[in-house]
């Protein structure tokens, strides 16, 4: 599909035309974005992370799991985004009617977690997809800024790797900055052990 530059695309055209050529897309408000490539630094820090959630609710027996390509469907249907790591409710997919033949889920109480590691799009986390994931009521959101990437009026001047946890209250993300060797409070998963630091190494090893 040749986008127009006034053509927007709907969730059904979109997923209708998606290319099976390896390259990932995502739909930003109508527009269909081609995903930059991944470094291998952002696949560790993805793979890292995915490990120890996975590792956390397989050892309280929750009935999750992290699915390797699945879009999350904004309540707009303007945006559809692939996150890097998206922590799935077994029990309320019979729920989703698109997910059996789209694997695209629509509903918060699908989505307990999310999480985006930071590349050089590094607007689309902080703004747009923070602003979809808390307008949908996914009630936890990751951003893990393991470069530094992002603007300095969210990680200070100098820049340093953060993440951020962002807990919905009352409708609205609060965000929760943790660098160093801070432990991650995760309001999904309150007994998980885990520091920023220790993700920030994961791209390095």
């Amino acid at each position: 599909m040749t986008q127009a530059l006034h053509e927007l695309v709907t969730f059904d055209e979109f997923i209708e035309w998606y290319p099976n050529n390896g390259k990932r897309y995502e739909l930003h408000r109508g527009v269909i974005v081609e995903m930059p490539p991944p470094t291998g630094e952002h696949e560790k820090v993805l793979g890292f992370i995915a490990r120890k959630l996975t590792v956390e609710f397989d050892r309280l027996n929750l009935p999750y799991t992290i699915p390797k390509t699945a879009f999350v469907k904004t309540p707009s249907a303007e945006s559809s985004y692939s996150p890097d790591v998206l922590l799935l409710n077994l029990d309320n997919l019979g729920n989703e009617p698109l997910f059996q033949k789209q694997s695209t889920v629509t509903q918060a109480a699908s989505v307990p977690l999310v999480v985006e590691v930071v590349s050089t799009n590094w607007r689309d986390d902080y703004y747009s997809k923070l602003g979809d994931y808390e307008e949908m009521g996914i009630p936890e959101y990751w951003i893990a800024d393991y470069a530094a990437l992002g603007a300095r009026k969210f990680i200070g001047n100098p820049k340093q790797p953060t993440i951020f946890v962002c807990q919905l209250v009352d409708g609205e993300y609060q965000m929760t900055p943790f660098q160093g060797n801070a432990a991650i409070a995760s309001p999904t998963f309150p007994e998980l052990k885990l520091t920023a630091q220790q993700i920030f190494d994961a791209a390095k090893y």
